[in-house]
């Protein structure tokens, strides 16, 4: 092998198209055969591999002249370094600043292969100028575009870099009017706050009509919203949740049955990342009269349920200290006796629920966006939070750590309580989940581990316990899960998103990632799916919430209301 030498034979296209073929299974096509962190490492690595493969391809064994040879890595680089600073700060800054190479240098490589075989019987110069003129659009077609996020399999949503986005035609619309309305009268939290009164996710006591065909889900209102990754919290006849609007961060409260804005607040904040866009990321908590809420850049307000007045108000990052991670804070607020709790990244902060005073703060947890977790073992109450490399047990009162389980990789979705009273939690995509026994004895806790499955490893999408099993995600796929000894029933469904569980009826109810609402049934057996029917457009990361006989569900751009026919007793 000589690179120098020069050769008159013709271009040996064989190998560069096999690599060319295989770049796209292994970058394309497995991501959609296949989900999880498995295939994401495939995928990214696999394609930027391949492209080193092709590369070597041209240089070393293609028999191509030396100057093309030159000619083409020269522009290749130039072209890459010089368009990467004109693109969009999503892709500039997406996936930690890798996006425009992660998708830039898969299609510059198979688009050279095309090139080269295209033009094998060109002219000397019309085979250089339209070689550097598909790797000029290869690598500069990216300018064009912008992100709109990822998916929940990490793949890019892309937009036209011009096009308005749904927050600028949202604004661009008059001003929402407030309903004038009385003193809200209820005080009961129908759903107190993220994924119920509980964290799990369940709807009790309620039944509802499993036939869509001839009893379908009633549309009672939809209307746009601004971006944010929030839930919602329902009292009664009203429901709050958090969006962006602008350069405000705004706290909302709606009617219910109608749609129509009853009251909202605003602060001048606004945290925007490349995965998931503007806006506030956890949802409001209802205690007695008052709303908590976190803000993605610290604030943390305390707002009175029927008028929106604020109470008090603080900067938990500020008190603390910390820097804003890289997606925002996320964390949800609990609020146990009279403290409030949340979690700044990694961080436990508790403050007196009703005059703001700092009560405690817990060690450093790292990066996180989980939410602090109330339980009680053993007639002991106490928060759990996952941080970078151990779940902690704090006690709320006063922050006193109770016990602690490390383990290497970081915990991120919400843990989940075994009717037996065990501890299930994920380490996520790299390791799995694993079920702990929590006791005390002689004033000790003791942990022990029962244990651990990578049949299923959430990182992104909380799951759901019943009767035995669990049900939650493995990248996209809904997957049902034997606690008795972790292994796996099934695998089946690429909905991603979130799910519900409706324990009296032995039912999920999964909004998935696509806005599409699906009724399937908890079955161990298999996957049954009873009813779909596509409910609000867009990439759908948001919780949805189930009160009554009443759907709520949102995500960046839009929400709606539907009505549910309940069952005959």
């Amino acid at each position: 092998m000589n690179i120098i030498k020069a050769t008159n034979k013709a271009i040996r296209l064989l190998p560069g198209i096999i690599i060319a073929i295989l770049l796209w299974i292994l970058w394309f096509l497995v991501p959609q055969l296949t989900t999880g962190g498995t295939a994401m490492v495939v995928s990214v690595f696999g394609g930027l591999a391949c492209s080193f493969l092709i590369l070597i391809w041209w240089v070393f064994f293609s028999r191509a002249g030396l100057v093309d040879r030159l000619l083409a890595v020269a522009v290749m680089l130039v072209a890459l370094v010089i368009f990467n600073r004109f693109t969009h700060d999503s892709i500039k800054t997406g996936m930690s600043g890798l996006m425009y190479f992660i998708y830039a240098v898969p299609i510059l490589s198979i688009s050279f292969v095309i090139w080269a075989a295209v033009s094998r019987n060109m002219s000397k110069m019309l085979k250089r100028l339209t070689m550097i003129l598909t790797i000029v659009f290869a690598c500069g077609f990216w300018t064009l575009l912008r992100s709109e996020g990822i998916t929940g399999n990490a793949s890019a949503i892309f937009e036209w870099r011009w096009a308005k986005t749904n927050e600028e035609k949202l604004l661009s619309q008059s001003e929402e009017v407030l309903t004038k309305r009385g003193n809200l009268k209820e005080t009961d939290a129908n759903w107190p706050g993220f994924r119920g009164p509980n964290r799990d996710n369940k709807v009790r006591g309620v039944k509802i009509e499993t036939d869509w065909t001839n009893s379908p889900p009633v549309e009672l209102w939809r209307k746009p919203i601004g971006p944010g990754c929030s839930s919602f919290a329902v009292l009664g006849s009203v429901f709050y949740t958090q969006e962006q609007r602008g350069d405000d961060e705004v706290v909302s409260c709606y009617n219910l049955e109608t749609g129509e804005a009853i009251w909202k607040h605003s602060d001048k904040a606004r945290f925007w990342d490349s995965h998931a866009g503007a806006g506030p990321r956890s949802t409001p908590y209802i205690q007695d009269s008052l709303l908590y809420t976190l803000g993605a850049t610290g604030i943390l307000n305390v707002l009175n349920l029927y008028n929106g007045k604020l109470i008090w108000s603080k900067n938990a990052a500020e008190d603390i200290q910390d820097t804003i991670p890289g997606w925002g804070y996320t964390s949800s607020p609990v609020v146990i006796d009279s403290v409030i709790i949340v979690a700044v990244s990694g961080t436990l902060v508790a403050y007196d629920a009703y005059s703001g005073e700092l009560k405690w703060r817990g060690p450093d947890g790292g990066e996180n966006y989980s939410s602090p977790h109330f339980i009680t073992i053993g007639g002991v109450k106490q928060v759990l939070m996952m941080s970078e490399n151990a779940v902690n047990s704090f006690n709320p009162a006063n922050g006193e750590i109770l016990w602690q389980r490390k383990w290497g990789a970081g915990a991120i979705v919400q843990p989940a309580m075994t009717d037996e009273g065990d501890i299930l939690i994920s380490e996520g995509y790299k390791k799995g989940i694993h079920r702990i026994h929590v006791s005390k004895n002689s004033g000790n806790w003791i942990i022990k581990d029962l244990w651990m499955t990578s049949k299923i490893r959430p990182d992104f999408n909380d799951f759901v316990v019943h009767k035995g099993f669990l049900y939650g995600f493995e990248g996209l796929s809904l997957t049902c899960i034997d606690l008795n000894n972790g292994e796996r029933k099934w695998k089946a469904g690429r909905y991603g998103g979130q799910v519900l569980i409706l324990t009296d009826q032995d039912l999920l109810l999964v909004l998935s990632e696509k806005g599409e609402l699906v009724l399937l049934e908890a079955n161990p057996e298999k996957l049954t799916e009873l009813a779909k029917f596509q409910a609000i457009e867009g990439k759908t990361w948001n919780h949805h919430v189930l009160v009554n006989d009443i759907i709520l569900v949102r995500n960046t751009q839009e929400m709606a209301a539907f009505r549910l026919t309940l069952a005959n007793n």
